[in-house]
Order: structure tokens, then C-alpha cells, then sequence
């Protein structure tokens, strides 16, 4: 299928590691010139030599912390000039979790590291988003993808789960302001994903579990495992992008202002 996004063009925050990385380089395969951003150019440069070489795409790095609204409203123009245009917005420029120190319980959880991490993720995505609309109205086509997570389903992560849920609001009332522009605006919610952290955090939990790090994956994804899924095994950072991919083309039109899980088919819970 042709997605018709060749000769289209990307911005991806946190688009040097994890998710955001993997999500690039889909777009870049597709044809797609992106511009990636996160705080550390030296990542920058290595991912989009990286990508470049395996695609034959150009991207372009460039340094950009999304608290900074000033910085915000200068690097996503500057970002559109050299592209040529923006047509994608993907907002995935935060760390899976939350600090350690808001995650609760609520005795214990630290108030500024609280606001912070909503200062990244919940008004990050919105700077970026209220800076990339005009552009997209420009040219009567956009779409924004928000990478949210599957915390905000689950009670007990006060600053994880919070986030996520904002992000589904965000999303929901970015699409009813900016559809009539052509513009179309989603959420991801994904679940236990493989990147580049997965082997630390695997090491971390065959200790705690007390086995070989060979057996975590086949312990937690087990049938009827209170970590698994219903397909028993971890979503690739790669599938979440496939994903990704769709919800900026031209074939996904229909779609907006929704929330899909890709997380492998967690819990029994029946959402309509």
C-alpha cells in the first residue's frame, strides 16, 4: 500500500532513542524528510546518521528542550524552512514512567518533579502542537500524532498515568478546533516496548525476580501473566511506528481525535 507520504515532512521530538527514534525512521523509509529533536545533539547526530544511511532519507538534528516556549516557537519554523514544510507532528519527547519521585504514593511524592514531568510530556506536546498548526493550516494538510501510554488506564502511577490521560484529552481537543484545516490529530497508548533500555530494565527485573535473564521475558509474557498480553510476548518499538506511519498518511483521513492501544492486547477490560 502507498501511504502517500513520500516527499512529506516530519518533526518527531524525542526522536533520538526509544520510540521516537523508531518512529523516524519509519517515516524516513516511507520517504518522509524528518526532523528529529530531543536536548542532547550528540544523540541527535548519531540517530540521524544512523537513519539516513539505512533509509536514504535525509534528517536533520537539531537541539530543541520542549519546556522552552520561546525555543519551541523558534525551532519549529526554523525546522519547517529548512524541511520545506511541515505536514507531521509526532510528540514523543518524554521518558516512559514519570519521575521516580511523583510516581506516589501520594505522601511521597515531590510536587515540582510532579509538575515537571507534565511540563515535558502534557505542555511539551501542546507547545509543540500550538507551533506546528499554523504551518500545517499553510498547506491544508497536517497530522499530529501524540505518544501517550498505557499508565493512563491503570490507577497507581500519580504522575505517569495522569499525563497519559491528559495527552487523550489533548488529542481529542485538538482534532474538533483543527479538522475543518485539514488536519488530523491522534493518540498512541503503548504498552511494555522494546528499545534501547529494554536489556537494562530486563537485568533489573531477573534480579528482583530472582531468575535468568533469559526467563523474564518468557515469565512475564506467560498466558495469563499480570505483566502480559494477549499475543504473549513485548511490542516492538518498530510496531509502534507501523502504526504511526498509517496515522500520518493520506489513507487515514477518517481517523481523528482517537486513542489506540498497541500494547499487544492488555487486560479483559471492554473499552467502547
Amino acid at each position: 500500500m502507498d501511504f502517500g507520504l513520500k516527499g512529506k515532512h516530519a518533526l518527531v521530538t524525542g526522536g533520538s532513542k526509544g520510540i521516537g527514534k523508531a518512529i523516524a525512521k519509519e517515516l524516513a523509509r516511507e520517504g518522509v524528510d524528518v526532523v528529529i529533536v530531543s536536548r542532547t545533539m550528540s544523540d541527535l547526530e548519531a540517530s540521524a546518521r544512523e537513519i539516513e544511511d539505512e533509509t536514504g532519507t535525509r534528517v536533520i538534528p537539531m537541539v530543541l528542550d520542549v519546556t522552552q516556549t520561546g525555543r519551541v516557537n523558534s525551532v519549529i519554523p526554523e525546522a519547517a524552512q529548512q524541511l520545506g514544510g511541515l505536514h507531521i507532528l509526532v510528540n514523543s519527547g518524554s521518558a516512559p514512567g514519570g519521575s521516580a519521585s511523583a510516581v506516589g504514593p501520594i505522601e511521597t511524592v515531590n510536587e515540582d518533579d510532579l509538575m515537571s514531568d507534565f511540563d515535558v510530556k502534557y505542555v511539551g506536546a501542546l507547545r509543540c502542537a500550538r507551533a506546528s498548526i499554523p504551518l500545517m493550516k499553510e498547506q491544508g494538510y497536517g497530522r499530529i500524532i501524540n505518544i501517550s501510554g498505557g499508565n493512563a488506564r491503570n490507577a497507581g502511577n500519580l504522575s505517569g498515568g495522569a499525563r497519559n490521560v491528559s495527552m487523550v484529552h489533548l488529542t481529542k481537543t485538538l482534532s474538533t478546533q483543527v479538522g475543518r484545516f485539514g488536519i488530523t490529530v491522534n493518540c498512541i497508548h503503548p504498552g511494555t516496548t522494546r528499545t534501547e533500555r529494554t536489556p537494562e530494565l530486563i537485568e533489573a527485573r531477573a534480579a528482583q525476580l530472582g531468575i535468568d535473564i533469559d526467563q523474564v521475558e518468557a515469565t512475564d509474557f506467560a498466558p495469563g501473566a499480570a505483566r502480559g498480553n494477549a499475543i504473549c510476548r513485548m511490542v516492538d518499538a518498530a510496531e509502534i511506528a507501523y502504526l504511526t506511519v498509517f496515522l500520518a498518511s493520506d489513507k487515514a483521513w477518517a481517523v481523528t481525535g482517537e486513542l489506540i492501544a498497541a500494547n499487544g492486547g492488555v487486560g479483559n477490560a471492554v473499552y467502547y
